[in-house]
C-alpha cells in the first residue's frame, strides 16, 4: 500500500466529512500532529491495518474506500443562477427608488417564506435581492421595517446555509446582518431569531464550541423576555436550544458532549411542553421537531443505530404536521444513519421519499454526496437509485 496515496484518501475524506485534523484525532484518540503526519504519508510507509480500520471507523466508510482504486465520483459545485445572483446582491450598491408600502413587503417576506418551507429555494431565491432592496429603504422608517429587513437576511442566511462551503462566507455575512436589523428594531423575537442563524454560521465555520456556547448564552439571555411574548417568542427560544445541542456535537462523541446535548434537548423539550401546539414565525418548533433532533444529534454522536431507533419512534402523523423542508431534511438524516447501518434499502427508500417532497433539497451537494456514497455501496444498484444519482448530476 501507497502511504501517501491513502494519507490523501484519509485527507479527502476528512474534509467530505467536515472535519480537521484535530477532530479526526480525537476521534482516533491521537494528536493533530499525528492525523498530519498520516495523510502525509510519513507515519510509515506501509501502514497497518489496524490504523486504518480505526480511520474508516472514524470517517464512517468502509475500510474498501482508502486502499481500493475507485475513483470518485465529481460532484457540480456551481451554485444555481437564482442564488448566485442572491449571493451578487449582497455586495450592491445601497438601492435607490421609491419606498414601497409597508404592507406590501410584509406580504412578499412571507411569501419567501412560504417557499422556504414547501423546498421551492429557487424561487425564494429569485424574489430575496428585491425584497432586501425593498426593505432597505423602509427600514428608516420605524420597528416593523427593520424586522422584515432581518426576515429576509435570516431567511437568505439560512438558504445559503443549503450549498455548503461556496455559499458558507455570504451566507454569515447574511446572517450578521440579520442580527444587526433585529437589534435595530429591539424585537426579541426577531434577535433572538437572527441569533440563531449567527450561531449556524460559526457551525459551518467549525466553530462548534463557540456556536453552542453562544446559542446556550442567547436563550438564558433572552429567555424572560422570549417567554413573555407568546407562540413566536417560545418557538424561538426553543430552537435556540435546538441548534446549540446540534452545535456541542461538533467537539466529537465524549461523555461530556453526550450529556451537554442531552441537556439542551432537555431544555428544548421543556419549552416545547410549556409552548404547547405547533410552533409559530415557521420554526415548525414543538415537541415532534424536537424528537426529530435527537436523531440528528445520535447521527452527529456517532450513533447511527440509536439515531434509527429514534427516528422508529417518531410517528408518520407527527412528520406529516411539519413543513416540507423539514420532512425531507429528516428522512436524508434516517437515510444517512440507515446506510451507516447498512440498512441500504432503507436509505435509499428515505432518500427517494424525500425527492418526492422537496426536489431541490436531495439535489443540494452535501445530499448528492451520500447518494454517490450509496452507489458505491450498493453492488449492484437497482433502477431507483441510479435514476435519482443521474437526476442529482452523478454518473451512473
Amino acid at each position: 500500500m501507497d502511504a501517501a496515496h491513502i494519507g490523501r484518501r484519509i485527507a479527502y475524506w476528512r474534509d467530505q466529512r467536515g472535519l480537521t485534523q484535530a477532530d479526526l484525532g480525537r476521534l482516533m484518540g491521537q494528536s493533530r500532529r499525528w492525523v498530519q503526519d498520516l495523510e502525509g504519508g510519513h507515519r510509515q510507509t506501509d501502514p497497518r491495518l489496524s490504523v486504518l480500520q480505526r480511520a474508516a471507523h472514524a470517517l464512517r466508510i468502509p475500510l474498501e474506500r482508502l486502499v481500493a482504486d475507485t475513483p470518485q465520483p465529481s460532484l457540480d459545485r456551481r451554485l444555481p443562477a437564482e442564488v448566485s445572483a442572491l449571493i451578487d446582491s449582497l455586495h450592491a450598491s445601497a438601492p435607490a427608488g421609491q419606498p414601497v408600502p409597508l404592507s406590501a413587503l410584509h406580504r412578499r417576506v412571507t411569501y419567501c417564506c412560504q417557499a422556504w418551507e414547501a423546498c421551492h429555494y429557487a424561487a425564494a431565491a429569485r424574489e430575496l435581492p428585491g425584497v432586501l432592496a425593498d426593505a432597505h429603504c423602509l427600514v428608516a422608517t420605524g420597528p416593523s421595517a427593520a424586522i422584515l429587513l432581518s426576515r429576509a437576511y435570516q431567511l437568505t442566511a439560512s438558504l445559503l446555509f443549503k450549498y455548503g462551503e461556496p455559499a458558507r462566507t455570504p451566507a454569515v455575512l447574511a446572517a450578521d446582518r440579520a442580527l444587526a436589523a433585529a437589534q435595530t428594531s429591539g424585537d426579541v423575537v426577531a434577535i433572538g431569531a437572527a441569533s440563531r442563524r449567527v450561531a449556524r454560521g460559526l457551525i459551518h465555520q467549525q466553530r462548534h464550541t463557540a456556536a453552542a456556547a453562544y446559542a446556550t448564552a442567547t436563550a438564558e439571555t433572552l429567555r424572560p423576555d422570549l417567554e413573555a411574548s407568546g407562540a413566536p417568542g417560545m418557538s424561538t427560544l426553543g430552537m435556540l436550544y435546538l441548534v446549540a445541542a446540534v452545535a456541542v456535537t461538533g467537539d466529537g462523541r465524549s461523555p461530556r458532549t453526550v450529556g451537554a446535548a442531552a441537556d439542551r434537548l432537555a431544555a428544548a423539550s421543556d419549552v416545547a411542553t410549556r409552548q404547547g401546539g405547533q410552533g409559530a414565525d415557521f420554526t415548525s418548533f414543538g415537541a415532534t421537531n424536537v424528537a426529530l433532533h435527537q436523531v440528528d444529534v445520535a447521527l452527529r454522536l456517532d450513533d447511527a443505530w440509536s439515531a434509527v431507533e429514534a427516528s422508529v419512534a417518531i410517528t408518520p402523523e407527527a412528520i406529516n404536521t411539519l413543513g416540507r423542508e423539514r420532512q425531507a431534511r429528516h428522512l436524508v438524516t434516517t437515510a444517512r444513519a440507515r446506510a451507516l447501518t447498512r440498512d441500504r434499502d432503507a436509505a435509499t427508500r428515505d432518500l427517494l421519499h424525500a425527492e418526492r417532497l422537496a426536489p431541490e433539497e436531495v439535489r443540494r451537494p452535501s445530499v448528492a454526496r451520500l447518494v454517490a456514497e450509496l452507489l458505491e455501496l450498493v453492488p449492484t444498484p437497482g433502477t431507483e437509485l441510479t435514476g435519482l444519482a443521474r437526476r442529482c448530476g452523478l454518473p451512473a
